[in-house]
């Protein structure tokens, strides 16, 4: 599937574009803003290949894609235009039940997000700087370094601006005129005055001097209540005037205004939020370290860690480091850590391939890929990685470990914004996480028994039906790989598994079959408790529930055939295989006996028989639906 029909699966799959308010994405997440959760098709969304979970933050709806998230991100905005500026519409869903914190921090992390790239970038810079300084290849007082500085500190310096435009797209103003308030307030001339010393009025009302620069929290005030501001003003000016009255109201009224009264509000505000905050991390020490350590994941997955983006920029800004921070590195060392011993304890080996690369890639400071599509999924690594986390922030804190810029990323890569005095104990705190996060998930092992939609993912169409789901298979002993796997050459022709009713496939009622999410194919309502195979090849994986079988044949055809709908849940109780893998077998064989009669009191029985490489074959069709017997004609494949 390419990232073209990823993305129009997923909006259908969100409820469509009339369900969706607005949508974004970060380094691995779409970030929906939906009118209704309930729309969502929540199955659908993880059977597709590059879907690696899904997760829900208060009422935002994100779907972890993973690196390709961008060009999944280009290709839907690509197909439906109006979701590149769906940031900007107003909310429709009600927020009356919202709980006003969370709608805080959620309007903090929609403001924030689109910014990081700048401040990332920016703070990568810095810290390449302070690295390269350090080891002596650069000289603080060249030109080349003064310029350098400049493109790192300039985005923090004028760090107002860039939330003023943020804000402003999140608020529903106009985001030039927000910029006329943030220049206003950071103007050369301004910062003089307010610097100088001497008392300062507006119209005789006292200006508190409040230095702007860098500063975050009074301008995000202030775009708030200017969007209000611009509103009122634009509803009462008439329309030939609203292009230079509109404007110019609204910043005769708030510059002053927030010079006046927002400006040191927010200093306040912000000052107390950073006060906490770095109390708890100053004074805690160790306590602090373990349990904001061991809970910095889940602070990751509700999204809250872009709350604290603006009390992480202010310690930068006015202390020269954070200690928060470096808590975000070593939780993604935890995760790591997790991960590469799910590779030291998992039997199967596209498992410990998949835990091995996600591994390296949480090191790199991508997590997603390794919280969701291993350690979340097996449940045990995520305590250990937790466990990890809890041992490493423990340590860094009890030693005050520090970070001096914002790098962006939490992984290798973003070491030098860790450069300083407390380097070492930041970096020790993170091969803490990693060392006891890989040693607890190794210990703690895994259950590798996977449901359906896990195992059945691995037959996703046009894929090798080649044992990925192997492991599910305990008795199955004989590597698939080494059989080959022959590209079709051939048309192929398909008998009846079962005898009873054969039924077009998408009268199954499961979107996975039903939807043709697998292939193409046809199914059937058996009246004997008895499957052959359908061809003769080789029997490719038999699951360890044994209710469902996959076989090829020797023109290269591939069938799944799963017998009833979340059979699976049975554990493999009234079924009896009567192959394993690597079995060679003729149309008409018996694979599998299952005591039809007390199944169908539990579970819907019809069985679906699906062509996992649909895509090699130019048509797919059944014949002869209706009452059939086993061995009769039943579905053709034509290249």
């Amino acid at each position: 599937m390419n990232h073209q029909e990823t993305a129009q699966e997923i909006i259908k799959a969100v409820g469509g574009t009339n369900n969706i308010n607005s949508v974004y994405h970060c380094i691995t997440r779409l970030r929906f803003e939906l009118k209704d959760n309930d729309k969502v098709d929540n199955g659908t969304l993880k059977k597709l290949d590059k879907v690696m979970g899904t997760n829900i933050s208060g009422d935002q709806f994100q779907v972890i894609i993973g690196n390709d998230v961008p060009k999944v991100f280009d290709a839907m905005v690509k197909e439906h235009p109006a979701l590149q500026q769906s940031q900007e519409k107003k909310e429709v869903k009600s927020d009356k039940n919202k709980n006003v914190i969370l709608k805080i921090f959620e309007t903090i992390a929609g403001v924030f997000a689109p910014m990081l790239p700048a401040i990332t970038a920016a703070g990568m810079l810095k810290g390449l700087l302070a690295l390269f300084v350090s080891l002596g290849w650069m000289s603080a007082g060249t030109d080349t370094y003064r310029i350098l500085s400049a493109i790192g500190d300039g985005v923090f310096h004028y760090l107002p601006l860039l939330i003023a435009v943020s804000a402003a797209r999140k608020f529903g103003s106009n985001p030039f005129v927000a910029i006329a308030l943030g220049t206003a307030l950071m103007y050369p001339d301004m910062s003089t005055l307010l610097s100088s010393g001497e008392s300062v009025a507006f119209i005789g009302i006292p200006v508190t001097a409040v230095s702007y620069a860098s500063s975050v929290i009074p301008i995000l005030l202030a775009v708030w209540l200017m969007s209000y501001v611009e509103k009122w003003v634009d509803r009462v000016i008439p329309a030939a005037l609203k292009l230079l009255l509109v404007p110019l109201i609204t910043l005769l009224v708030m510059v002053p205004v927030t010079l006046i009264a927002i400006g040191p509000l927010g200093t306040f505000v912000g000052n107390g939020l950073s006060g906490g905050i770095n109390w708890l991390l100053n004074e805690g020490g160790l306590i602090a370290g373990i349990v904001l350590g061991g809970a910095m994941a889940l602070i990751i997955m509700t999204g809250m860690h872009y709350a604290l983006v603006p009390i992480i920029l202010s310690n930068i800004a006015t202390l020269g480091f954070d200690k928060f921070l470096p808590l975000t590195y070593i939780s993604n060392m935890g995760q790591a850590g997790a991960t590469l011993g799910v590779f030291f304890r998992a039997k199967d080996k596209k498992l410990k391939t998949v835990a091995l690369s996600t591994s390296f890639t949480a090191l790199m400071g991508v997590t997603e890929p390794a919280m969701y599509g291993v350690n979340m999924k097996y449940k045990k690594p995520f305590a250990a990685a937790m466990i990890g986390s809890a041992v490493g922030g423990g340590f860094a804190l009890a030693f005050g470990a520090k970070a001096y810029v914002l790098a962006g990323n939490g992984g290798l890569p973003g070491l030098p914004s860790l450069i300083g005095q407390t380097f070492w104990y930041s970096l020790i705190g993170m091969i803490l996480a990693f060392v006891v996060g890989a040693i607890m998930s190794t210990v703690f092992g895994i259950k590798e028994e996977e449901g359906d939609a896990e195992a059945l993912a691995q037959f996703s169409p046009g894929a090798s039906a080649a044992p990925a789901a192997a492991p599910s298979n305990e008795s199955a002993e004989v590597n698939v790989d080494d059989l080959g796997a022959p590209t079709p050459t051939s048309n192929a022709v398909a008998v009846a598994p079962m005898t009873g009713k054969a039924i077009p496939l998408k009268e199954v009622n499961d979107p996975t079959f039903g939807d043709e999410l697998m292939g193409k194919g046809v199914a059937f309502v058996p009246s004997v408790g008895e499957l052959v195979s359908p061809v003769t090849g080789t029997v490719m994986n038999v699951f360890k529930t044994k209710h469902a079988i996959v076989v090829r044949s020797d023109n290269g055809m591939e069938l799944l055939i799963h017998v009833g709908i979340n059979t699976v849940k049975l554990r493999g109780q009234y079924f009896e295989s009567h192959v394993t893998a690597g079995t060679r077998v003729q149309a008409g064989d018996k694979l599998l006996s299952f005591e039809l009669d007390q199944i169908a009191k539990e579970y819907d029985i019809t069985t679906a028989m699906v062509v996992t490489n649909t895509a090699d074959y130019q048509e797919i069709k059944p014949v002869n639906l209706g009452e059939i017997t086993m061995g009769q004609e039943v579905l053709k494949a034509q290249m």
